[in-house]
């Protein structure tokens, strides 16, 4: 019965998407104005009954109703119950409902809050947003069924992918879809604008809250699935440039091209095309993303679906929205106008570079994930990987930092490069001197080297704009540029230190014999059996000492065995400090020598100097996303009470 309501739920849902698209689009003429005042109650029923489904969708997991068939095939009646409820959008069909029901969500809070907008901006909007949402609902609807019934009910699920059981997949990709479902809110902003030309401060000052929640959703997406990954799969790394990572990345990047784009319409009523075109691109890419990942011609442990038909369906939404979008753009970009000028030395020059460069590591991830695509349809295989990636990517990264040391300082419309020269003595001093001190080390890459004396000077460079203020009155958007910034150095930080000086070591051993890695002595205890609610491991027991005079600490690694699905995994054991992180894994039993087994064990070890700068620093960027988000929010409601203030004064002295 929950299955039918879901699933009534989900077809009311796309019709008032109908309904709000039809509403809305006729709203814009003189005729439809009546139907236009239904758009936004329209667009909140259609979040609560996708809401409504998605609820149902929890529950049917939540109690394994084997009926369903998404749950008997994705679920386990012996499953922890978080995994339980998290394997509600650990698949396919369910990942795409969880996709519709934010954007719904999304819509809906739109049309309830969002008052700064022309009422016929709004209309186009909503009705955009609408014309989104159809799609999705259809091809959940007539290609993804996640309430289909199976007859007769099987007796046991198939269970959950073991590397998904885990807590990263409750978090994580709820967070990359708010920001995916966020970028489609600045999309239909866009298309909005475009329909009625209205391009301008206030369309920029209504759009960007909604591009800056979206980004530090998938900030916080992105940082905990590479965590996730890298403390899951067991081979040490927290990126690969898998094609999956580069999914979330690509939207990523457009996103904070927009978002500082967003700051200079709104501030200066500058970059008017540049923002729509943005707006556009972002969501593009979380389209891409989207077809990458459910289209079955990626195999990852990201990939979800293996049907190429629903790749087809997706392709086809994928060319409806961005084709159509960009025949919008074709045909009114001549109506939008150039904005005000600026001068090259200023702060929309530095934010005019910066963008350029975010738009060019984009295009460099694009080509590098798409390219191996379409050499294997022309009957090549070629691997793109790390060699292409971090050399092409720091081309355009470098410049792009020493730039984000610059911008900041600068002036609106026109500044002079001598009035900030003497506040950049002390981070280029630092920079030289780090650059130096690290030529002493030796033995350390071209791009490590330079991250690491980029990030020391940077890290100075973004507490400079605090220089000379009152920082109980410094503004909250202030704030969170100098945090967000200052995390991007000590994420540069982390990820050069781990690059330029981890140790691995490879070994087998006895219980009672030791290794060194780095700074710190391994010795293997024991290994033992344990149990799972749904796994059995052999535990490795290891005892750690940092130096020689440290105290003596366990880790615990272990090599898990999941009967529902039949998987053997690796779940690794860190143990991280001040100055890094050791990390160990455990392996199967030595190869027998001379037939017998000689009782070793496999080892993998790893000392990561400062590798959890690369997660704190990513926190940090999206810490400082949610500063600068409650610092907009409270300057609109102030106005806001103060406009309904004056409102209400006049309306007294009327009477």
């Amino acid at each position: 019965m929950i299955a039918e309501l879901g699933l009534a739920a989900l077809w009311l849902a796309a019709a008032l998407a109908a309904l709000q698209l039809v509403s809305g689009v006729l709203g814009l003429t003189q005729r439809g104005a009546v139907l236009g005042e239904a758009v936004r109650p329209v667009a909140v029923v259609q979040g609560v009954l996708a809401l409504l489904a998605f609820a149902c969708l929890i529950y049917v997991f939540a109690v394994t109703d084997l009926s369903v068939k998404l749950v008997a095939l994705n679920s386990h009646s012996m499953k922890p119950l978080v995994f339980k409820i998290a394997g509600a959008w650990g698949n396919h069909e369910g990942s795409m409902l969880l996709w519709v029901t934010v954007m719904g969500l999304g819509g809906g809070f739109v049309a309830l809050v969002e008052k700064r907008l022309p009422e016929r901006t709004m209309l186009a909007t909503l009705a955009g947003q609408a014309f989104v949402s159809l799609g999705f609902y259809a091809f959940l609807l007539i290609a993804s069924n996640p309430f289909e019934r199976l007859s007769p009910a099987p007796a046991e699920g198939n269970g959950l992918n073991p590397l998904l059981q885990d807590l990263g997949l409750a978090f994580h990709p709820p967070t990359l879809y708010l920001g995916y479902v966020g970028l489609s809110i600045a999309f239909s902003f866009a298309i909005g604008a475009l329909v009625t030309r209205e391009v301008g401060p206030a369309f920029a000052k209504a759009m960007r809250p909604w591009v800056l929640g979206a980004w530090i959703f998938l900030t916080v997406g992105i940082t905990a699935g590479s965590y996730w990954a890298y403390y899951e799969l067991g081979w040490g790394g927290w990126w690969f440039w898998d094609p999956v990572e580069n999914a979330s990345l690509m939207p990523w990047l457009a996103a904070t091209a927009l978002l500082h784009s967003c700051g200079v319409l709104a501030a200066r009523n500058a970059l008017r095309a540049w923002t729509i075109m943005l707006g556009v691109v972002a969501f593009s890419m979380s389209m891409i993303g989207t077809f990458l990942v459910r289209s079955g011609i990626l195999t990852s442990v990201h990939a979800f679906a293996v049907d190429p038909q629903r790749g087809t369906f997706i392709l086809a939404l994928l060319a409806i929205y961005i084709g159509g979008a960009l025949t919008l753009f074709g045909l009114r970009a001549s109506t939008v106008t150039e904005g005000e000028r600026f001068a090259v030395v200023s702060r929309e020059g530095a934010l005019v570079v910066n963008n350029v460069m975010l738009s060019a590591i984009l295009g460099i991830v694009l080509f590098g994930t798409l390219y191996p695509l379409f050499a294997e349809a022309m009957g090549a295989k070629v691997s793109v990987g790390p060699p292409y990636f971090n050399p092409m990517s720091a081309l355009f990264a470098g410049p792009m930092l020493v730039v984000l040391m610059v911008g900041p300082l600068l002036r609106w419309r026109r500044d002079q490069f001598s009035r900030v020269r003497r506040g950049l003595v002390i981070p280029a001093m630092l920079v030289v001197a780090a650059g130096i001190g690290l030529a002493f080390v030796g033995g350390i890459a071209l791009l490590p080297y330079l991250g690491l004396a980029l990030a020391v000077g940077l890290a100075w460079a973004s507490l400079l704009p605090l220089k000379g203020r009152n920082l109980r009155r410094t503004p909250l958007p202030i704030w969170g540029m100098v945090v967000a910034h200052f995390g991007i150095a000590v994420a540069l930080f982390g990820m050069s230190s781990e690059s330029a000086f981890s140790v691995e070591k490879l070994v087998a051993v006895r219980a009672g014999e030791a290794v060194a890695v780095g700074p710190w002595g391994v010795k293997l205890d024991t290994v033992e059996p344990v149990a799972g609610p749904n796994w059995t491991a052999l535990e490795a027991r290891l005892l750690v000492r940092y130096g020689t005079d440290g105290k003596v600490e366990r880790m615990l690694p272990q090599s898990r065995s999941f009967w529902a699905p039949p998987q053997q995994t690796s779940e690794s054991a860190l143990l991280t400090r001040w100055n890094g992180q050791l990390y160990a894994v455990l392996g199967g039993e030595a190869p027998k020598v001379d037939g017998e087994k000689d009782g070793r064990w496999q080892l993998r070890l790893w000392w990561k100097p400062f590798a959890p700068l690369i997660w704190i620093g990513g926190l940090m960027i999206a810490f400082g996303g949610l500063l600068a988000l409650l610092g907009r929010v409270a300057t609109d409601l102030r106005r806001i009470i103060a406009r309904d203030k004056i409102a209400y004064r006049r309306e007294q002295q009327g009477r």
